[in-house]
């Protein structure tokens, strides 16, 4: 599921899509509103994130012509990021047939729970959840939350405890290390949390974690 992130500003466009990434999403980026027009003629995205105040064709421009389109490209999910903060303006683009709004300046944990809302409204119903324990994890977003918190994790980690929770019966060879990184952070909620243990000759296993 791909994000479309429409931004100018080049240190803000790249601090959005790293920060966006590290949450395990997919994002293409793109600068211009002429550029992203072009985009959605032909690609197809999960949610488009707009800026309005763009280059080349202002992003109500842009809003405007997607929804024009028939089908299912034409109804993909918007959220507008822009300075324009006014009553005025978010009445606007939400005539216009954005989603949601958020005004600049942000805090990067709420847009990241707007996104992870309307991933899940593109899908049309309830993302499907792994479950271990207290540890979660998201199939839309492919994020992993533990004890209702987000995990930290870098992307190999990630990739070691996404396959394990998808198959927790996987045997995954030379990953010790990140088990073992997995492991420390997995360890930080002792209560109702959830363990990788190691099958001796056979691999690993992702089970919750015996009550003390």
């Amino acid at each position: 599921m791909r994000i479309l992130l429409v931004e100018d500003h080049v240190e803000l466009s790249h601090w959005l899509s790293k920060a966006l990434r590290d949450a395990n999403l997919t994002v293409e980026c793109a600068a211009t509103g002429a550029d992203a027009d072009a985009l959605l003629h032909t690609q197809d995205y999960a949610l488009v994130i707009l800026d309005l105040t763009l280059p080349k064709m202002d992003g109500l421009d842009v809003l405007r012509r997607l929804r024009a389109r028939p089908g299912p490209r034409g109804k993909t999910p918007v959220l507008i990021l822009t300075a324009r903060g006014g009553l005025e303006d978010r009445v606007q683009g939400l005539n216009q047939g954005a989603d949601d709004y958020l005004a600049k300046p942000f805090e990067l944990a709420e847009l990241e729970a707007r996104v992870k809302a309307l991933l899940r409204r593109s899908v049309g119903n309830e993302a499907l959840v792994h479950q271990c324990g207290a540890l979660s994890f998201d199939t839309v977003t492919r994020m992993f939350t533990y004890g209702g918190e987000a995990l930290g994790l870098t992307p190999r980690e990630h990739a070691v405890l996404e396959t394990l929770i998808a198959r927790p019966d996987a045997n995954i060879d030379a990953i010790e290390l990140y088990i073992h990184r997995v492991r420390k952070k997995l360890d930080r909620r002792p209560e109702g949390g959830a363990a990788i243990v190691t099958l001796r000759g056979i691999g690993y296993l992702l089970q919750p974690r015996d009550p003390a």
